[in-house]
């Protein structure tokens, strides 16, 4: 199949499939005699495997690491399970660091009169005249 039937099938967009490709992610495709990529089966799997794991939010090193892993049938459960926990707790993070920027925001918005005067705390926060993320320990 040609890549945008390789792309319908996986549900990976043909532009990151030539990016995957690119950045050594998956093989390079076969191509026929007119210069055109080849996939398969396999490359349609891998390519779901992909999105999947993305879609979870594992970063592209880690998805290599997944890869690596699913390919190896010799492959230990526990170094999946690692990477897994190791992402969870990215992900904690992320929901800490998020949540800090939602209660700052709310804060700014409560704070935001929000009628006809010019006067805005939020634009006066992200103006740097404020003390918006300071006093939340939002990320700068």
């Amino acid at each position: 199949m040609n890549i945008g039937e390789a792309a319908s099938a996986s549900g990976v967009s043909a532009k990151m499939i030539r990016h995957y490709e690119e950045t050594g992610l998956i093989p390079r495709a076969g191509r026929t005699d007119a210069g055109y990529r080849v996939y398969g089966e396999r490359d349609v799997h891998l390519l779901r495997f992909i999105r999947q794991a993305r879609q979870l939010g594992f970063s592209m090193a880690q998805v290599s690491d997944l890869i690596g892993l699913w390919l190896d049938q010799s492959r230990s459960s526990r170094k999946v399970k690692q990477l897994a926990q190791t992402h969870i707790g990215e992900l904690d993070q992320r929901i800490r660091e998020l949540q800090t920027m939602k209660a700052t925001l709310e804060r700014l918005a409560q704070d935001c009169h929000g009628d006809s005067r010019p006067d805005c705390p939020i634009l006066d926060a992200l103006g740097g005249q404020g003390d918006c993320c300071a006093r939340q320990g939002t990320p700068a």
